[in-house]
């Protein structure tokens, strides 16, 4: 499989931001799809996670209510939209498929994107 990002960028604190992750050759019809941060010196973070079935969502506790993750299942693109952004939310932010997630943990073989840099100023 193959993942591209796209859409990251600098914007100030307040601002907003979209990203996007295309999939490419991955070979099952369901599928989960996720994004993730790693900001210098931190451990990476699952922001969230949507199931291709159902279209069940997971939005982490740091990012609830301003980020909304949705999926284009005809385009096998995953967006992340990103509203009301902190310097916190400064990271790499990466895109994954697996066979299944819980929460964002991934589950089955993973593949990832080579990820988009996010730089948020006050």
């Amino acid at each position: 499989a193959q993942l591209v990002e796209s859409g990251g960028g600098s914007v100030q604190a307040g601002g907003s931001l979209r990203l996007s992750c295309a999939a490419s050759g991955y070979t099952y019809s369901s599928y989960c799809m996720g994004w993730f941060r790693q900001a210098p010196g931190k451990e990476r973070e699952g922001v969230a996670t949507i199931g291709t079935g159902g279209g069940k969502t997971y939005v982490a506790d740091s990012v609830k209510g301003r980020f909304t993750i949705s999926l284009d299942n005809a385009k096998n693109t995953v967006f992340l939209r990103m509203n009301s952004l902190k310097p916190e939310d400064t990271a790499m932010y990466f895109c994954a498929v697996a066979r299944a997630c819980v929460r964002t943990r991934l589950l089955g073989p993973d593949y990832w994107g080579q990820g988009t840099q996010v730089t948020v100023s006050s």
